[in-house]
């Protein structure tokens, strides 16, 4: 009897004991999404070995993650989207081999990085800021692979050609600063891109990515909760990227990128349209052009281990290693 009551006492112990997590869990879910989400992130880089780090050039200071050291391969500079950060390219990374040196820095203003003004926040106020982060951190001691998505494309675009010694290779995804043939759903509009509910967050996701994601309201509701206190630069970075200096800047630089280039897109982009990837190509006929079937804006995250894989191949294709570039003649 005494066992017994022993054995009772015991998985009452136990019991209370996976309780205490479990209800911990479910309390944060329900009342703090927003934390939830950053643990997420949080556990992601560890798993996937990535380290966030700090780089302070007299005053402004970038946040950035990387892995891995320089080696036979060049190292990978990753520049993400509008209203976005780092950990975008998460979901990428964990295909991309361990030995490689990558970096993913957040955008000026975004995430980590210090916020200032709007001149920073055009398309070649960005390459500036980018350029000083990688002569920061010593990136162009020898050429670098760059690759950008949406916004990050146009400026990883921009910046091939202002420094066009530094880059070996450059790969844009769903790049934005292009007169696309055809227009898409999106045209132009702010709110679908910097929503304020759980509704509206729910339909930029919709409009970002073709592939539906089952999302929890309480999750939508932290990713509003993460978001909401940043809408006001997010605008006032969206007004800058639509200026007239900033618009086109991509497209008005294309002559002038003598690396090799890869364009990934979706074909079911509704943000920026697939066609932007003709004028890339007619542009600069020898770039490599992979399109996605059943696959929006957001390639990153919808076809992650395909996008991966893509870049590896048009990096050993071209036979580059780190301190040699292949220029296009």
């Amino acid at each position: 009897m005494a066992a017994d009551l022993d054995m009772v006492n015991l998985l009452v112990l136990a019991g209370a004991t996976l309780a205490i997590p479990i209800l911990s869990f479910v309390a944060s879910f329900l009342l703090w999404p927003s934390a939830l989400i950053k643990i997420y992130y949080w556990y992601w880089r560890r798993t996937l070995g990535l380290q966030v780090r700090y780089a302070d050039c007299g005053g402004y200071r970038f946040c950035y993650s990387y892995r891995g050291k320089p080696g036979f391969r060049p190292s990978i500079l990753m520049l993400h989207g509008f209203s976005a950060h780092k950990d975008t390219w998460l979901t990428m990374v964990k295909y991309l081999p361990k030995h490689l040196h990558i970096l993913c820095v957040d955008m000026p203003g975004h995430e980590g990085t210090t916020r200032t003004n709007s001149e920073d926040y055009s398309i070649q106020g960005q390459v500036k800021r980018i350029h000083q982060f990688v002569e920061n951190v010593r990136l162009n001691r020898k050429p670098f692979h760059l690759v950008g998505t949406s916004m990050g494309g146009n400026v990883a675009g921009v910046y091939a050609a202002s420094f066009p010694s530094e880059i070996c290779s450059i790969t844009l995804i769903c790049p934005a600063g292009i007169r696309y043939p055809c227009e898409t759903k999106f045209d132009n509009h702010l709110i679908p891109l910097i929503p304020s509910t759980p509704e509206e967050m729910e339909d930029m996701l919709r409009l970002c990515s073709h592939v539906r994601f089952k999302i929890p309201h309480q999750i939508l509701q932290g990713l509003v909760d993460v978001r909401l206190p940043h809408n006001d630069f997010y605008q006032e970075v969206f007004m800058e990227i639509l200026g007239e200096n900033s618009r086109y800047a991509l497209q008005e630089n294309l002559q002038l990128i003598t690396a090799p280039l890869q364009v990934i897109w979706g074909k079911q982009d509704q943000v920026v349209d697939v066609s932007g990837a003709v004028v890339v190509a007619e542009a600069l006929p020898g770039c490599r052009v992979d399109l996605l079937e059943n696959c929006g804006h957001s390639v990153v995250m919808e076809r992650p281990r395909r996008t991966a894989k893509l870049i590896m191949e048009f990096i050993i294709s071209l036979g580059t290693t780190s301190g040699t570039i292949k220029k296009r003649s």
